[in-house]
């Protein structure tokens, strides 16, 4: 069975998480973000913000994380997997702070090919800060703008999610979907 792999991508506090609750509570198997684990981790080890200590550490344990979901993914017993972000969003957050990055995570990204991209934009009314996300509003703007281009460099056509309830999001997502 051919998995479509489906990303959910977006800046911080754009109701990526919400939607992926709202396709799991209709059933639908959806892989987590892994960020707010590997910082929690990082917490129980003693490092308060290991992507602004660490960021390449940070985004090393990133991208294995999201290297074993696309592979989960592929074993999965379903036709179709939402993730909560992929594997060019490491890069986007690295170009974002101005950090360098291995060959391999460029390569990484060129060898696992997501199916189908959305893109939420970053919406003011739904912003909240939290103990996990560090970043105000205008930070997610500018990190709006590295996801669309990062997704850009690896041929990715981005497909916008307009803003709207959380079930009427994932019922947009669930249409589109059925395209492919």
């Amino acid at each position: 069975m051919n998995i479509k792999k489906i990303v959910i991508t977006g800046g911080p506090g754009t109701g990526k998480t919400s939607i992926i609750n709202e396709l799991k509570a209709r059933n639908h198997i959806c892989l987590d973000e892994i960020s707010r684990e590997v910082t929690l981790k990082a917490r129980e080890d003693g490092i308060e913000q290991l992507f602004l200590t660490q960021p390449l550490l940070f985004s090393e344990l990133l991208l294995k994380g999201r290297e074993k979901q696309y592979h989960e993914a592929n074993s999965a017993n379903t036709e179709i997997v939402f993730l909560d972000r992929g594997l060019p969003d490491v890069l986007a957050y690295m170009d974002y702070i101005g950090d360098t990055y291995p060959e391999t995570f460029v390569e990484s990204c060129t060898t696992n090919q997501y199916d189908m991209v959305f893109i939420l934009e970053p919406w003011q009314e739904i912003f909240t800060s939290d103990s996990e996300r560090y970043e105000n509003f205008d930070q997610a703007v500018k990190i709006h703008h590295h996801l669309l281009n990062t997704y850009e460099r690896f041929s990715y056509k981005l497909r916008d999610v307009p803003f709207a309830k959380v079930e009427e999001r994932a019922d947009f997502i669930l249409n589109v979907v059925k395209t492919l």
